[in-house]
Order: structure tokens, then sequence, then C-alpha cells
């Protein structure tokens, strides 16, 4: 069973307030980081997987590209993106990633934000990725940090008056199933540990041409000042890899 919280009523609400969902990319703090490990896009052929509401192929079709398909399993998230990222050269499909199919040597460039943590098949789909890919292309993503989802409960230990004591890291190699909380509610997510996100990529057959864990910018300190506390662990690990 493939689990869809987004088009849960309540769940989406609580999405929609997040910064990167009511500012788009310049409200996702990794953004600056993961915008420069993409490669030249003009004239590209993109697949997003879990594209949510289109900002990233907004962006693409911005940059130059000749056409985006964004696929995501949730349908509330496609509606929003069909309402304010609907340009010439996107097409959206409601489909889990799991159970997407193309014609091998479609794409030049694959991309994903912050998706794979929800996929319990990650090699199935790192082996499809890489067919879908022309030779050459590039698959860039990124996933929450194997440090940030180790322990399952996604939360700070707090001493007595409430303050962040530190992020508990327990059970690192056992990897799997975790129940979370986000926005309120239990998600299911999967940890896997940074050596098994790159030798499933190893073994599909690419080539790995960047690894970033980026922390947010200065803008985005002064801008939004409880991003601080990501400065103390790493939230997100993003990669680029070629065909």
């Amino acid at each position: 069973m493939k689990e869809n919280k987004y088009d849960d009523p309540a769940f989406f609400e609580q999405y929609g307030k997040m910064n990167r969902s009511q500012k788009g990319l310049e409200g996702a703090g990794e953004w600056y980081v993961l915008k420069t490990m993409l490669p030249d896009l003009r004239g590209k052929d993109v697949l997003d997987l879990g594209c949510g509401f289109g900002w990233h192929c907004k962006y693409a079709i911005e940059n130059g590209a000749k056409s985006v398909i964004g696929i995501d399993i949730s349908e509330k998230m496609l509606e929003k993106a069909k309402q304010i990222n609907s340009l010439d050269g996107i097409k959206y499909d409601n489909v889990a990633l799991e159970d997407a199919t193309y014609p091998t040597e479609t794409f030049d460039v694959v991309f994903s934000s912050l998706t794979f943590h929800y996929i319990q098949l990650f090699e199935k789909l790192i082996q499809n990725i890489y067919q879908f890919l022309k030779p050459g292309g590039y698959l860039v993503f990124s996933v929450e940090h194997p440090v940030f989802t180790a322990e399952g409960k996604q939360d700070w230990v707090y001493d007595e008056a409430g303050e962040k004591l530190y992020w508990p890291v327990d059970d690192y190699f056992k990897e799997g199933k975790r129940d979370t909380e986000f926005l309120g509610e239990k998600v299911l997510k999967y940890h896997r540990t940074l050596s098994t996100y790159l030798n499933v990529l190893l073994k599909a057959g690419f080539k790995v041409t960047e690894i970033k864990e980026p922390i947010p910018s200065e803008k985005m300190l002064q801008d939004f000042p409880e991003m601080k506390e990501e400065l103390r662990r790493p939230m997100m690990l993003l990669i680029s890899v070629q065909k």
C-alpha cells in the first residue's frame, strides 16, 4: 500500500501553510544549493518525480527546458500545481513514482525533491530511472538526511525548560520503516544509510557527480530566524548522478 497523506484535507491544509508552499522555491532552504547541481536545462526533456505544487516544473520551463512531466500520487497537489504553475510545456500526471512507466531513454534530466524517503522500493525505482534517462542524462534529488531520519521521531531532545538540547541519532544501521510525525499527522517514511543511497546508485550504473549537505543561506536565516536550528544538524542530503 502506497501512503498518500497529502490528499487528507487537514494534512494538505497544514502543508499549504509552509514557507516552501507559499513562497515557492525561495521558501525552500536548500534550493540555493540544489539549483547549482542541476545541469543546463535548455532544450532538455525533464521528469519531476513527486512534483508537488509544480514549482520545479515551472523553474525548468522558465530556464529553457523543452518539456517537463511532473508526477505525484496526490490529486490535491496536482490540482494546486495546475492552478499556480501551469505553463506551456508542462504536463502533470497523477501516478505513484513506483508505478511510473516511460520508454527507455526518454529524459535528459530526472529530478526529485524530498520524495524518495517515502518510497519503500528505492532500488527498483533507481533502476527504472536509469532506464528512463538518455545516455549522459542526470538524476538530481534531495532526501531527508540519514542523520535526520535514523531515530525515527524526528524531533529534538528537550530539557525541563523546553529548550532544545540535541538531535538524537539511534538505530542508524537499522534501515526500513519509520513512523514519524509531520504537520501534526503520523507519516510513514523509510530510513536508509548514506552508504545505501550511494551504493544503490552505483550498482544501477550511475556515476556520482556531486553530494551536498546544505545549510540555510544567510538570507534565509535573516528572513526566517527559526531556521537557525538547521545549523545544528544536517536535515537534507542532495545528490547528483549521471548515466
